[in-house]
């Protein structure tokens, strides 16, 4: 006779696999922050040793070192499952605005965990960031609290030939499948005439979305899936293309295969068995 779901066996094996999960959260979360605490400390001195043109070029590498570790370490222990292969085709290209939708804390480091000679657009309260920020400031990565040196850096920064990571939606997805982009984005583009990467992020769970609490244990493994979109020209008029963004983002993400549903994207119920957290 077989085991039911209420059985003993089957109660022992979801308790063994929510022990693992407890401890697969504590230990990614301890780990990312000892690898960017770590590097952040050594980027204090080489921030004001070396000349910008070896520092951006190693602080950014170093990022995408740390990143990639970090996510290979979430995928050895089960945690996670990531297939971000698809952005290997944009290293050896040309200056590119990458526009990705933003359903998760974890978005950038996806991204940047496979190129290499990116510049990040941050915002501020995270370049301030005890963990990140010396390495974002090595990095030559861009605050966005000055909305007219932020456009000013970021062209810049693609007319030396790299490639500028931005949200077009700004802050993290709230309304399924994606929020209002900004217009900033395309004014970027249309300074320094460059085209719009989009990269089509899909999930399958809201873990480290808006409104989930950092120590929040999620179900687990968590599947992360990164595909190239359409590219975009360099466009003319930013209020009429971050509409046309917009749609194309809507229409291409209701499309996806292993987004969440519909509605999914909000606070999570309280676990019974957790703490109640802050976010």
């Amino acid at each position: 006779m077989s085991a039911g779901p209420n059985s003993r066996p089957g109660w022992v094996w979801r308790r063994l696999h929510r022990l693992h999960e407890y401890a697969a959260l504590w230990f990614g979360l301890s780990l990312l922050g000892t690898m960017t605490l770590t590097w952040s400390l050594l980027s204090v001195p080489l921030h004001y040793v070396l000349p910008r043109r070896w520092a951006e070029p190693l602080g950014r590498r170093a990022i995408t070192t740390v990143f990639r570790l970090y996510l290979g370490a979430l995928a050895l222990i089960g945690a996670c499952r990531f297939d971000l292969t698809a952005l290997d085709a944009l290293r050896d290209q040309g200056p590119l605005i990458l526009a990705p939708n933003h359903p998760g804390l974890l978005d950038a480091l996806l991204v940047i965990s496979r190129l290499a000679n990116v510049a990040c657009i941050m915002k501020a309260e995270l370049v301030d960031n005890i963990f990140l920020g010396a390495g974002a400031r090595l990095a030559g990565y861009i605050r966005n609290d000055a909305q007219l040196s932020m456009i000013r850096q970021a062209v810049a920064e693609l007319q030396n030939g790299s490639h500028l990571l931005i949200f077009p939606e700004g802050t993290r997805t709230t309304r399924w499948p994606i929020n209002s982009c900004k217009g900033s984005i395309a004014l970027i583009a249309s300074r320094a005439r460059v085209p719009i990467q989009t990269v089509l992020i899909e999930t399958d769970s809201d873990y480290l979305g808006k409104g989930w609490p950092l120590f929040r244990r999620p179900d687990m493994p968590i599947t992360y899936r990164v595909r190239l979109g359409r590219r975009f020209e360099p466009p003319g008029k930013a209020g009429v293309f971050s509409g046309e963004l917009e749609r194309y983002f809507t229409a291409e993400l209701g499309r996806a295969s292993c987004l969440r549903p519909p509605g999914a994207i909000q606070t999570p119920a309280p676990d019974t068995e957790q703490a109640n957290h802050g976010s």
